[in-house]
């Protein structure tokens, strides 16, 4: 082998069969200038000359392709593709591609509610008085200063901080394209379709694909028929209905179906806020009793958005497809329709968190989270989102798992969310820089076709799911959702198990540590538990007030006690260790007494001069302070 190396080089043997080809040519040449008829024997070489050459080229390719290629050819430069080719432009879009769908008409500044002011009225008539009356009994918002102001008011001059206004968006990737889903149920005329022209005043032609209405069964006439005739005149607005009432969940459901955009932006007349001090009042209470229960969420009605409220939203998904984004949500006056404008500087934000009652509230952004950012322009991370308002990429959307279409009306399902996207590889955000105004409503105006325990059933199907052991805490602070646990009546989960298997998310552990390490977490196997009374007159009272305090989860962190966590549900505090909770208790009142924090937080909370109506006076501090040695002596195996 060695020695057919030696003598026969590639070269002499492409050389040897150039030679050959040659030889064969020459023949074929003389061979076809005969008859074949004068000499026969040449019949069956003319007849076969064909295959003999295409047998020879062959043969002359395969020693060419075993040559050694002695030389590595410079690359083929490839031409760049033509500006029109590329998926999307450099730079930045500009006003004139911003522009919105449809102008706001002229405004009068003298107007009723213009510019986003209060509505105002000296003097009413009786018919007036009795609309005015009317409205609040059936909107729970004064309905006859809503139906006065324009459907189409402005809200005045940009007032967000500088570098919002002058924020820019870039072309590549490009701001994908939305359809805007409003949920409603019996809601008014005015505020309804005021949230519609706000969002077609205020988003970008180019960017809004549709707005989708969601009936949820109203019964009033005039959303029907009616409201489809209006919104013809609209173009890109169009209604879709739910014929049995089945809630927010199922009715966004719907609206996910039927839509077109690239991103899901939820604009909904069930948006959700932590209960109001002093309970929450029910429609059709006795009396309009206040009803301590395990609401996590209250209804609101649509509002109206603010100057550039949908580029940061749509912005943060072209840059990071996996965020759930939900704008700073500005209050509308329930009483005179007053806008709440954002401020240039100096603005304290808050996101979204949970307490083991699995009930939404808000806290004030921690110092790691406001390290983090830049500037106004940077997202807020958040635990959880209030879910009334947010968008999210269609895909996404469905490959996360969209909602848990087995819960009921709605409750528990923006926590569910919340704790989804986060321990299955994604982030829930507030954008600053996208402000949208509600209308928050101090009780609702509809009833539950199944009765409120759905939203018990709702949550104990989110625990059952994402919680793992921590679902414990939440079932001895819910007896009603302890039970559907033990006797399963919560409806099939299979579903969801597998969605968090299939999307390898992490477990409810790396979520409180990564995500959430400001909580606060009890003892998951406590010696005792249960609600603590402290057997003095208004003191159940006073827990409640306290618990339900904005800053209740604050103070005792500044006061070193966080070991101290409300019971807000029963009444009393929540404990592990009684004894050490309750000297904790009393530690506490003393030092907020001499830091001076008495008069700005455990004053108002305790019902000084009866502002609570607890009726609970200074000096029982003192009797409290002397119990102190019977707690020994106290148990803890219940609810008191």
């Amino acid at each position: 082998m060695r020695l057919f190396r030696r003598r026969y080089s590639p070269l002499k043997v492409a050389l040897a069969g150039a030679v050959f080809i040659i030889f064969l040519f020459i023949l074929q040449k003389d061979v076809g200038n005969k008859d074949p008829s004068e000499e026969p024997w040449l019949k069956n070489i003319v007849q076969g000359k064909d295959q003999v050459l295409d047998l020879m080229l062959g043969a002359v390719n395969n020693i060419r392709d075993s040559m050694p290629k002695l030389q590595i050819r410079a690359p083929v430069r490839q031409e760049e593709p033509l500006p029109s080719a590329r998926s999307c432009l450099p730079g930045v879009y500009t006003a004139a591609e911003l522009r919105p769908l449809m102008e706001r008409p002229p405004q009068d500044p003298a107007s009723p509610g213009a510019d986003g002011k209060a509505f105002k009225k000296d003097q009413w008539t009786p018919e007036e008085t009795k609309e005015k009356e009317r409205g609040y009994e059936k909107h729970c918002f004064n309905a006859f200063a809503s139906d006065r102001i324009s459907l189409q008011r402005a809200l005045g001059p940009d007032s967000r901080p500088p570098e919002c206004i002058d924020q820019k968006f870039k072309r590549c990737p490009p701001l994908p394209t939305t359809s805007v889903v409003i949920v409603f149920h019996n809601e008014a005329w005015s505020t309804l379709l005021r949230t519609v022209y706000s969002v077609l005043h205020a988003s970008p032609a180019l960017l809004l694909k549709e707005i989708i209405l969601v009936d949820d069964a109203s019964t009033d006439e005039y959303l029907k028929d009616e409201l489809d005739r209006y919104v013809e005149q609209l173009q890109i607005v169009r209604v879709v209905r739910q014929e049995e009432r089945k809630g927010l969940i199922t009715a966004r459901l719907l609206g996910a179906s039927v839509a077109s955009g690239e991103v899901l932006t939820f604009l909904d007349a069930h948006c959700e806020y932590p209960p109001p001090p002093g309970g929450l009042q029910v429609a059709g209470a006795r009396g309009g009793e206040v009803v301590s229960t395990q609401w996590p969420t209250l209804p609101c009605v649509p509002g109206e958005c603010f100057h550039g409220w949908l580029e940061p939203l749509l912005s943060r998904i072209a840059e990071e497809p996996t965020a759930v984004v939900s704008p700073d949500i500005a209050t509308i006056d329930l009483n005179t329709f007053e806008f709440s404008k954002p401020v240039q500087n100096g603005k304290q934000h808050s996101r979204g968190n949970f307490d083991w009652s699995l009930t939404f509230g808000w806290e004030v952004v921690p110092p790691r989270e406001r390290q983090r950012r830049k500037d106004e322009t940077f997202p807020i991370k958040s635990p959880t989102f209030a879910g009334g308002l947010f968008a999210i990429s269609r895909s996404y959307f469905e490959h996360i798992g969209s909602y848990d279409d087995q819960m009921e009306i709605w409750g528990g399902e923006n926590v569910e969310m919340s704790f989804r996207v986060w321990q299955c590889g994604g982030q829930v955000e507030i954008i600053p820089c996208s402000v949208v105004g509600h209308v928050f409503r101090s009780k609702s105006p509809h009833t539950f076709p199944k009765g409120t325990q759905v939203i018990s059933r709702n949550l104990v199907r989110l625990a059952e799911v994402w919680m793992d052991d921590y679902k414990e805490i939440f079932y001895r602070r819910n007896q009603q959702a302890a039970q559907m646990a033990r006797e399963k009546t919560y409806g099939d989960i299979t579903d969801r198990r597998k969605l968090r298997e299939q999307l390898h998310c992490k477990n409810f552990t790396w979520y409180l540590q990564t995500i959430y390490p400001e909580m606060f977490v009890p003892d998951l196997t406590p010696n005792f538990y249960g609600a603590v009374s402290m057997g003095m007159p208004g003191a159940s009272c006073w827990a409640q007030s306290l618990a339900r305090n904005n800053y209740g989860s604050e103070v005792p962190k500044r006061l070193g006690l966080g070991f101290l966590y409300l019971n807000q549900h029963a009444g009393g505090f929540w404990c592990s260790r009684v004894r050490h909770q309750l000297v904790g208790l009393v530690q506490a009142l003393a030092d907020g007494e001499r830091a001076g924090i008495w008069q700005s937080w455990f004053g108002a909370s305790y019902g000084v001069g009866d502002r609570r109506g607890c009726g609970v006076e200074l000096n029982r501090v003192k009797e409290l302070k002397a119990s102190v040695s019977t707690v020994p002596a106290l148990t803890c195996t219940g609810w008191t």
